[in-house]
């Protein structure tokens, strides 16, 4: 029998498992992948790739000699696994062609991610954004996500594959070893956005620092062309007796003739020194 059913509904279904299964089952205690003679058990949550951010339903996979189940969690669990679970002539057909309908148009998800992200980039690029950083941080998000759904499923692959209770043919073997590799090529495009994520991260942090060095760099030459007129300002504010300057007709138009002289010539040394 090859059937979809929903956890709460394993003990209808209870003479086609082994007691210990639905025991296990029913207590929660069903462990990630168990392989032993006469079945093949395991566990993984089920991503909705294309929806970012939607929590995983947990699938638990029954495989024997005569029966395969696809115990799913929740309501959208089992409308995702209903849709892509087609019966075959045989358990490890069905079972292949569920992963494989599972892991169809995940490259093209991957790939549009990955456009995306290099469309964000490029923006920053343009122009500043203030939300930059927190898209940086939804995409690593995203990206962790998908490496522990990737992960999870890398493992499973590995595991039927080395086929200790003699469950799957040599063809059987041949179309898994297909989807491990698969699967094993996902992970590692999503290891390798992640790195390239974390390197945008670090140029948005860089370009941060520079436009702050500039900043600064402009602060210190306006603090610099004003120092002189500073000490200028309070040379003369002393106002004591014998400063001649201060009754000097001209003096005013002197000072603020020098007070130009001196700003002008320093933009000019600065500019030189492309300090600015």
């Amino acid at each position: 029998m090859q059937k979809v059913i929903r956890i709460n509904e394993t003990e209808e279904y209870a003479e086609y498992m082994e007691s210990k299964v639905v025991r296990d089952i029913r207590d929660d205690r069903t462990e990630s992948f168990e392989s032993h003679r006469n079945y093949t058990l395991f566990v993984f949550p089920l991503y909705d790739i294309h929806r970012a951010g939607m929590a995983a339903n947990q699938i638990i996979v029954y495989l024997d000699h005569e029966d395969l189940f696809l115990l799913c969690e929740g309501r959208r669990g089992y409308e995702i696994v209903e849709t892509l679970f087609q019966k075959q002539a045989t358990n490890e057909c069905a079972l292949w062609s569920f992963f494989q309908n599972l892991l169809k148009n995940d490259m093209d998800n991957l790939e549009d991610l990955e456009c995306e992200v290099a469309d964000a980039e490029m923006a920053a690029m343009v122009r500043f954004q203030d939300n930059y950083s927190r898209k940086i941080i939804a995409y690593r998000k995203e990206l962790l996500r998908l490496k522990r759904y990737y992960e999870q499923m890398d493992t499973i692959m590995d595991s039927l594959l080395l086929n200790e209770n003699r469950l799957l043919s040599e063809e059987g073997m041949t179309h898994f070893t297909i989807l491990a590799n698969r699967t094993t090529r996902y992970l590692q495009s999503v290891l390798n956005l992640r790195d390239y994520v974390t390197q945008m991260r670090e140029a948005y942090q860089a370009q941060i620092d520079i436009e702050q060095n500039n900043l600064m760099r402009l602060f210190t030459v306006i603090t610099t062309v004003f120092q002189p007129l500073t000490l200028m300002a309070g040379w003369y504010g002393m106002n004591f007796t014998n400063m001649p300057e201060l009754h000097w007709k001209y003096a005013y138009v002197v000072f603020i003739a020098v007070s130009v002289f001196v700003c002008i010539t320093l933009l000019t040394i600065f500019k030189k020194k492309r300090w600015f």
